[in-house]
C-alpha cells in the first residue's frame, strides 16, 4: 500500500513509523530484526531503510604500493526491504540516492523493487561524494533529488529510458522526499530551500519527511510556509531523541540543526550519558505529544537501529 493511502486510511489519526540502518557488513539481518520486533507492537504501517553510498579505503599491497578499494559498509537495502515485507507484512521504504548511479542503473534498481512488490521509495540527494578525486569514483547520474523524482514519475507514466513511446506497463511508485525545517545547509536561505522543495513536489513527489528537529515551533512555521506556497502533500515530522552529551555538537555539525538553549542547558547539567538519554526520551515524548495533538499525519522516528528509546517514546505517545 502507498504511504499516502496509509495516511488517508488513518482518517486524521497520527501514525507511527521508523527508520533503520542496514547492518554493517559482517553482521546479519537477525540483528536488525531484533531491533524492529518489539516496535511492531505500535503497528507501524511502514519502515524506511536507509542507503549508504560507497566509500574508498586504501590497502597496502604486498609489492608496497597502495591500492584504492571501493567499499560499501552497509549494503543490502533492497534485500532488507524485501525481508521486512515478507516477515512483518509491512511496507518497507528503500532510500535511493543520486550519487554513484547512472540513469540506467537507477531504472534497473527501480524495476527490481517493483518486481518485488515494493512500491514506496524515498528519493534523496544523498551524502556528498567523499571520493570525488578517486580513480574509482563514479559519475553521479543526477545532482539533485528532483531529477530522481522526475525519472520515477516518468516510469509511473510508462515512460522508460531509451524508449521512444510510452509503454502499456506503468510502475506505481509512491514518492517520498526530504525537507529541512531549518533549511538545507546548501541553501542560502529558507525561501530558496522552499522553492526547490516545491520543485520536487511539482516533479511528482507524493509526501515529505522532515529532517530531525528539536523545536516544534520550527516545524509548524515550516509547514505553514509550505502550505502558503501551494505544497499540499503530507508533511511527516522526523524525530530523534538526543542520546549523549557529544551529540550536542555532532548533531548540529552533521545535520546542520539548532539545539534549543533549554535542551542544551539541561544536557550539560546531566551527570552522565545515561541521564542524557533519559532526558532525550522525555524531550521527544513532549515533542511527539504536541505534534500528535496538532494531527500531524505520522511521527517518523530515526532509530539509528536501536529500539530502546523509541519504545519508551511510543509507549508514552501511542
Amino acid at each position: 500500500m502507498k504511504i499516502t493511502e496509509h495516511i488517508a486510511n488513518a482518517k486524521g489519526n497520527t501514525l507511527f513509523s521508523l527508520e533503520v540502518l542496514p547492518p554493517q557488513k559482517g553482521k546479519t539481518i537477525d540483528d536488525l530484526l531484533r531491533v524492529i520486533e518489539p516496535l511492531m507492537e505500535f503497528k507501524p504501517p511502514f519502515i524506511d531503510v536507509t542507503y549508504h553510498r560507497e566509500e574508498i579505503i586504501y590497502k597496502k599491497r604486498a609489492d608496497g604500493f597502495v591500492e584504492e578499494v571501493p567499499l560499501r559498509r552497509r549494503p543490502g537495502t533492497v534485500g532488507i526491504c524485501a525481508a521486512l515485507r515478507a516477515k512483518f507484512n509491512i511496507d518497507a521504504v528503500p532510500h535511493l540516492v543520486c550519487g554513484g548511479f547512472t540513469p540506467e542503473e537507477t531504472e534497473d534498481a527501480l524495476f527490481t523493487l517493483y518486481y518485488l512488490g515494493i512500491t514506496n521509495v524515498m528519493l534523496l540527494q544523498g551524502d556528498a561524494d567523499k571520493n570525488a578525486k578517486s580513480a574509482h569514483a563514479k559519475l553521479s547520474a543526477y545532482k539533485y533529488a528532483s531529477d530522481l523524482v522526475a525519472q520515477v514519475a516518468d516510469m509511473n507514466r510508462g515512460k522508460f529510458l531509451h524508449e521512444e513511446t510510452e509503454n502499456e506497463m506503468k510502475t506505481n511508485f509512491c514518492i517520498g522526499v526530504a525537507a529541512y525545517p531549518e533549511k538545507h545547509f546548501e541553501s542560502p536561505n529558507l525561501a530558496t530551500d522552499l522553492k526547490w522543495l516545491k520543485h520536487k513536489v511539482d516533479c511528482g513527489a507524493d509526501y515529505i519527511v522532515t529532517q530531525m528537529f528539536f523545536d516544534n515551533k520550527k516545524y509548524f512555521a515550516f509547514e505553514e510556509k509550505c502550505r502558503e506556497m501551494g505544497i499540499s502533500i503530507p508533511i511527516i515530522p522526523g524525530i530523534k531523541p538526543i542520546a549523549s552529551k557529544a551529540q550536542l555538537s555532532s548533531l548540529a555539525k552533521i545535520f546542520h540543526i539548532d539545539i534549543p538553549e533549554e535542551l542544551a542547558d539541561a544536557v550539560e547539567k546531566c551527570k552522565d550519558d545515561k541521564a542524557v538519554k533519559q532526558l532525550g526520551i522525555e524531550w521527544a515524548i513532549q515533542q511527539s505529544k504536541e505534534l500528535k495533538a496538532a494531527n500531524v499525519p505520522c511521527l517518523h522516528y530515526y532509530t539509528m537501529s536501536r529500539s530502546e528509546a523509541t519504545i519508551e517514546i511510543a509507549k508514552a505517545v501511542f
